[in-house]
């Protein structure tokens, strides 16, 4: 709680912007998707000395906002609310409202307790805890794929890519890497980047993908993953806010086109030694050995060894898994190698310092305190067990999908539920809570009947 008579923060902002009207104090649920309250300006302060109340069980609410009663969370525990504060350094604008800022909270946990067991950002913080007993912090990025697309659906709802209206082209052709492509979004993707930098998110480049409306945006590496994965939601609310000023909508959905290629959180991880040094670095040696290959390989092989049972975090809805197909530089399997787009765990070029692993399986739509969380789990096990990894794939790793690996949501989930791994790094009861919450919504979407079933069964 912060001391009512000193907020230079909030006075400093409020002396340098005089005409805000609002306050937003955000925080992100299980889904990703930007959850708090709106104040009046003359109420900012209540938020730094009062907190803000509202559910603690909104962070196991699913796409819908519905509540399903896991692990007694909800209408057994009579829904208590936890009080959440401000974040130091959070609070900015919000350039896509011409008066508004906003500031990140995080819940208090109860009394007598670390942090709320289902808190995904609490988990991810106790995750990274655990590497300071191998003397090591992780350094790590993300990167968000995203499409603009038309906010009109068809008569079928269907949605597509946005159109250029500067173009003749089909607003689902495929340009990657093409600056004729962004050159005909430079305006939002400018916005976007503009609105990074007044939030202090660490944007960097900005790549045309292979769909149509399909882009990416590099994150900068950070030694807190915590702050990486508030910076990946942040970045949501910063495209989806932007493309809605101009009329459209952004979606970060795995694979909102067919015949169209998905999008993914990548996170690109290295670890840093007390003295600063990448102990991954192959430069390194002792003897004939090189100690970065060593290190590396355990994280590697402690990644392929927890994969299939993260695998409901890394793609947490039905339409995660239509992202997953051979010959889509999408990870089929746990196979890595360096310098090559069709593996899981990817090495890219080049060595030394800047030697890392770039995680390439989640879905952009999946929670990045929870994704960031189940990566630093295998990298932790494999450390901790010094696990050896699979030989390197070269050439096409991604032509054959692994039988074994769980690319359906109900295999996922029972994987999951039942791992002890993950109950040891997520905490005993939070797989069978996500695994409940994630089946529900599952049926939920099931119970009503999907135009297909008339094409096909009528």
């Amino acid at each position: 709680m912060t001391d009512a008579t000193s907020l230079p923060e909030l006075d400093a902002f409020l002396a340098a912007h005089p005409n805000l009207r609002f306050l937003d104090a955000v925080m992100f649920d299980l889904c990703g998707t930007p959850i708090g309250k709106r104040y009046p300006i003359r109420d900012a302060s209540k938020v730094w000395t009062s907190g803000v109340a509202f559910c603690a069980g909104i962070t196991t609410l699913d796409a819908l906002g519905a509540c399903w009663d896991v692990e007694g969370i909800g209408f057994s525990d009579g829904d208590p609310d936890a009080t959440s504060y401000p974040l130091p350094g959070t609070l900015a604008l919000v350039p896509w409202q011409d008066d508004t800022a906003q500031v990140l909270i995080a819940p208090a946990p109860p009394e007598g307790v670390a942090a709320w067991w289902f808190d995904p950002r609490a988990i991810l913080g106790s995750v990274v805890a655990r590497f300071a007993d191998l003397g090591l912090t992780p350094v790590v990025a993300c990167e968000l794929e995203f499409y603009l697309v038309d906010p009109t659906r068809d008569a079928n709802g269907r949605i597509a890519p946005a159109r250029p209206a500067r173009s003749g082209r089909a607003p689902e052709a495929p340009r990657v890497l093409a600056f004729d492509k962004l050159d005909e979004w430079a305006t939002i993707l400018a916005e976007i980047d503009a609105a990074c930098i007044a939030q202090g998110v660490p944007a960097g480049a900005a790549t045309a993908e292979y769909g149509g409306a399909q882009f990416e945006v590099n994150l900068g590496h950070l030694p807190d993953p915590i702050r990486a994965a508030d910076h990946a939601l942040m970045l949501r609310r910063i495209v989806k806010g932007v493309a809605n000023r101009h009329g459209l909508d952004a979606t970060f959905m795995s694979k909102p086109f067919a015949d169209q290629s998905g999008s993914g959180l990548h996170i690109h991880l290295s670890l840093v030694d007390a003295e600063g040094r990448n102990v991954f670095d192959d430069r390194t040696t002792a003897g004939d050995a090189i100690l970065g290959d060593a290190i590396l390989g355990h994280a590697i092989a402690g990644l392929q060894a927890t994969t299939h049972d993260a695998m409901a975090i890394f793609a947490p809805n039905l339409n995660a898994y239509r992202r997953f197909a051979p010959n889509q530089f999408v990870p089929v399997n746990t196979s890595w190698g360096t310098n090559n787009r069709s593996v899981s765990f990817r090495i890219p070029a080049g060595g030394g310092a800047a030697r890392r692993i770039e995680h390439r399986i989640a879905g952009a739509e999946a929670n990045p305190y929870l994704v960031m969380a189940a990566v630093l789990a295998g990298v932790h096990h494999g450390l901790t067990r010094q696990l050896s990894p699979t030989p390197p794939s070269t050439g096409n790793a991604g032509e054959e999908a692994d039988p074994t690996m769980p690319l359906k949501l109900w295999t996922a989930l029972d994987r999951m539920e039942s791992s002890a791994l993950m109950a040891d790094y997520l905490g005993p009861r939070y797989p069978a809570a996500y695994a409940t919450i994630k089946r529900a919504e599952f049926e939920a979407f099931m119970a009503d009947v999907l135009p297909r079933e008339y094409d096909w069964y009528l």
